[in-house]
């Protein structure tokens, strides 16, 4: 009885380990099959054309923008400002009035000193004329050492008047400096300074600042080991450089390299280069990030895809080419540069050949494909204006 009921319990355990295995087989059998579609099967797949063109290779990085030129407009003398020549933020040429300091205490000085050498001239001309009696009359009317010490008298005012020349000389300037122009043509600052109040050449915080921005400068970093490929190209003549903002979504001006630092920064192993810009629209901005792009080198004349196509193999670089029946072939490819989503195929696709951007999960060599609606269209309207060429050939020549 007990080995009867072990029977009927092992037989009804595989029924159901049977019934089981049936119903998973029931339910994933069918995605396998969906999953690995038969050759006559199209898969979804969309694709692009290989192109020859130019290939510019770029060199991307970050950076300040700084003033081509920044200055401290100070004072050089103390006094009274009795004008401000300038409103903040103005835009100023060289040479233009700033500040005015009170200049009649500098103005009394200087004549002062011209006074005193018209006083020293004078007596010269006597010292002279005195002179010039001594040594007419000679030994008969006065001594030798008399007229000695005239001689030294002589040269000694004949110096002072040299001195009260100096003199001169130091009140102009002083006085000239009552007068602050600005020494460089750019956007000036915050002032810093009132009408009415007493200004010293002893303070640190001066009048005001002024920013050259045009040109301007763009301050960025590129990897050492880029330096003898930046040096190499510069033989050639000036890189252009562009800057955007720090996002990349805008252009904000094309400029040129125009320094390489004369040292590596051990810190961070990196090299630091200045860019020239003319600064047109006044967007670059002392201060301001930007992200920088540099024309290292143009590919001429290089077959391009896009980057997507290009599939990563084991040990292999390889892309899907859709042939004019819409099956795919594996290739493999030697690929030079790849930038901003393009990637330069020194070998394995040629101009003109379509390849599998999306879609190629599913695919193995002899897989068709379906492309979207669009390149359909575009397909099918290239293939009828080649049609329509050869037609177009073929009556002319029946006309002829």
């Amino acid at each position: 009885m007990g080995s009867r009921i072990k029977f009927f319990a092992s037989l009804a355990f595989f029924a159901a380990l049977a019934g089981g295995g049936y119903w998973a087989w029931r339910h994933y059998h069918p995605a396998q099959q969906k999953a690995a579609p038969h050759a006559d099967e199209a898969v979804p797949a969309t694709v692009a054309t290989a192109e020859r063109r130019d290939f510019p290779v770029y060199l991307d990085s970050l950076g300040n923008v700084q003033a081509w030129n920044s200055v401290t407009v100070r004072s050089r003398v103390d006094g009274e400002i009795v004008k401000v020549a300038f409103d903040e933020g103005q835009f100023v040429k060289a040479g233009d009035l700033l500040i005015q300091i009170d200049p009649r205490p500098f103005q009394a000085t200087l004549d002062q000193a011209v006074a005193k050498k018209g006083q020293d001239e004078a007596n010269l001309t006597n010292m002279k004329r005195d002179l010039e009696r001594f040594e007419k009359t000679g030994t008969l009317a006065t001594t030798q050492q008399q007229i000695d010490t005239q001689r030294s008298a002589v040269k000694q005012q004949e110096e002072l008047i040299k001195a009260d020349q100096g003199a001169i000389d130091d009140d102009k300037v002083q006085l000239a400096y009552t007068t602050i122009k600005a020494p460089i043509s750019g956007r000036i600052g915050f002032r810093l300074v009132d009408q009415g109040n007493i200004i010293h050449a002893t303070d640190t915080g001066g009048v005001a600042t002024i920013q050259q921005i045009q040109p301007i400068a763009v301050i960025f970093t590129e990897p050492e080991e880029q330096l003898p490929r930046i040096l190499d190209k510069l033989k050639g003549g000036a890189l252009p450089v562009e800057a955007y903002t720090s996002d990349r979504k805008r252009l904000l001006g094309r400029g040129e390299l125009s320094l390489v630092d004369n040292q590596v920064d051990m810190t961070t192993g990196t090299i630091k280069l200045k860019a020239k810009f003319a600064n047109g629209e006044k967007v670059l901005w002392p201060g301001l990030s930007v992200s920088t792009r540099l024309l290292i080198n143009t590919e001429k004349n290089v077959v391009v895809i896009p980057d997507a196509a290009v599939q990563r193999g084991p040990d292999k670089l390889f892309a899907y080419v859709v042939g004019s029946n819409d099956k795919v072939q594996q290739r493999n490819l030697v690929v030079g540069e790849i930038q901003d989503g393009q990637a330069v195929i020194r070998s394995g696709v040629k101009p003109g050949e379509r390849v599998v951007t999306s879609g190629y999960y599913r695919l193995q060599p002899g897989s068709k494909v379906q492309l979207p609606d669009e390149q359909k269209k575009e397909k099918s309207s290239s293939t009828t204006a080649s049609d329509g060429g050869s037609s177009s050939k073929h009556t002319a020549s029946e006309g002829e």
